[in-house]
């Protein structure tokens, strides 16, 4: 008991700083004109024209700050997790600024990007692979089986890192889109960790792979404390935008809690709305060149309903009931 409420304690501190936060980083952004600038094609956001972005600093800040006070015994899978949400975040941080600072949608390049995102999701595999606390075991999903799949375990890692930090970069298109549905999925990830620490418990596992992913559910908690604080100001109509420093940081926030619970493979079930953006891009991609005609009236997803009238609100509520109901069957069978 005492547990679950240090960790009510510890979403509790992080919303309370985020929402001490989050005005100071809201006027400095709007002092130095740090605003998004909406692509010309996208005529339903005009009016969000000017909007501060790299809001992700927000939430980013608040849980790397509350999750170093919270930590306890033995933390070294919740440090590595703040620092490869860190490396992520930095690398999206980049991306804005140069977008702020010359005034243009465009910021690092496809391929600079891209090779950030590899470098560090090579890191993340390596860790895995040479720990005694993840390894190259894999749970089954929806069953109490593991796989061992040795090395492979570096590629299969590195390719998740890579796609669902893209991922909820590519579902980051509407007000408080990106920031409710990764709100779900951390959610997920969070019963479906602490159901297993109880498994932990009762099969008689280490004593410090018990307080590692105690530690785990404090980077989890803070995260939901965070999140649902900067959605306050996420939320329609949007205040500020997280931007790919946000978006990015969230992405490996999933990856992390995912891998290191040994949980990766249900990543792309939990996060299916992630999955159903990307997959929607690359579909969209490939008719085109093959056919020159496009299958969505826009890409990602989202941006197809808005051109269909639907309301951006009526989208995320959309987004966020089908991540709800697909995480509550996982976790009910799962746990």
């Amino acid at each position: 008991m005492s547990e679950i409420k240090t960790l009510v304690f510890v979403c509790i501190f992080a919303f309370l700083l985020a929402l001490f936060v989050a005005p100071f980083v809201i006027s400095f952004l709007k002092k130095e004109k740090a605003k998004q600038t909406i692509y010309s094609y996208v005529e339903a956001h005009k009016s969000k024209q000017g909007t501060p972005t790299m809001g992700g600093i927000i939430f980013a800040f608040s849980i790397l700050v509350v999750s170093l006070v919270f930590f306890s015994g033995s933390f070294t899978l919740g440090l590595f997790t703040l620092i490869v949400c860190f490396a992520y975040g930095l690398t999206g941080f980049l991306d804005d600024f140069i977008k702020v600072k010359f005034k243009q949608n465009l910021g690092l390049r496809a391929y600079q990007k891209f090779l950030f995102q590899l470098f560090v999701a090579v890191g993340v595999g390596i860790f895995v692979f040479k720990s005694p606390l993840v390894g190259s075991e894999l749970v089954l999903p929806f069953s109490n089986k593991t796989i061992n799949i040795g090395f492979w375990i570096v590629p299969l890692v590195a390719f998740v890192f890579v796609a669902i930090t893209n991922s909820v970069n590519l579902t980051d298109g509407l007000d408080g889109l990106a920031g409710t549905v990764s709100l779900v999925v951390v959610l997920a990830f969070f019963a479906i960790i602490f159901a297993f620490r109880q498994t932990e418990m009762q099969n008689g596992e280490s004593v410090k792979l018990f307080v590692e992913h105690f530690n785990l559910l404090v980077v989890a908690s803070a995260s939901v404390g965070a999140i649902l604080c900067f959605l306050l100001f996420n939320a329609f109509p949007a205040k500020i935008f997280m931007g790919d420093t946000g978006s990015l940081f969230l992405g490996a926030l999933i990856g992390c809690l995912g891998v290191f619970s040994k949980q990766t493979l249900l990543i792309p079930i939990v996060g299916v709305m992630f999955v159903l953006s990307t997959v929607s891009v690359i579909l969209q991609v490939l008719h085109f060149k093959r056919t020159k005609k496009r299958i969505f009236l826009m890409a990602p997803l989202h941006h197809h309903f808005e051109k269909k009238g639907v309301h951006e609100v009526k989208i995320v509520c959309g987004y966020v009931i089908v991540t709800t109901i697909v995480s509550l069957f996982v976790v009910l069978f799962v746990v």
